[in-house]
């Protein structure tokens, strides 16, 4: 399975971010299957954001919750993130990653946010 992220690189504060993690040789309905969000500040360690199961049901981080949106396009085997209210500090490299049972874990290769006016 291949896992692509792509986005726009520069956002403005206040802006909204709109990430794309593109699904290649896997379904992203495939069963058992959680699509998830991770990111990486500078400096920082590894931070969980959210994700989307195989049959849809969706999952977020506490503290991101209420600026934070995952969906999914099946026919396109595409995941998407949005994020709300950007701020300075949620500049980070931004990662989607599979998670398989029964343990098998696949990383796309991240894509670089930062926010900055």
């Amino acid at each position: 399975v291949q896992l692509q992220e792509s986005g726009p690189g520069l956002v403005k504060p206040s802006q909204t971010l709109s990430l794309t993690c593109t699904v290649s040789n896997d379904s992203i309905t495939s069963k058992y299957t959680v699509w998830n969000w991770i990111r990486q500040p500078p400096g920082k360690g590894l931070e969980w954001m959210g994700g989307i199961s195989y049959s849809g049901s969706t999952y977020y981080s506490p503290s991101l919750q209420s600026r934070t949106s995952i969906s999914r396009d099946n026919a396109k085997n595409t995941m998407y993130l949005q994020m709300n209210s950007l701020k300075p500090e949620d500049t980070a490299l931004y990662y989607c990653k599979l998670s398989e049972l029964p343990g098998s874990n696949f990383w796309g290769r991240g894509t670089q946010v930062t926010v900055s006016a």
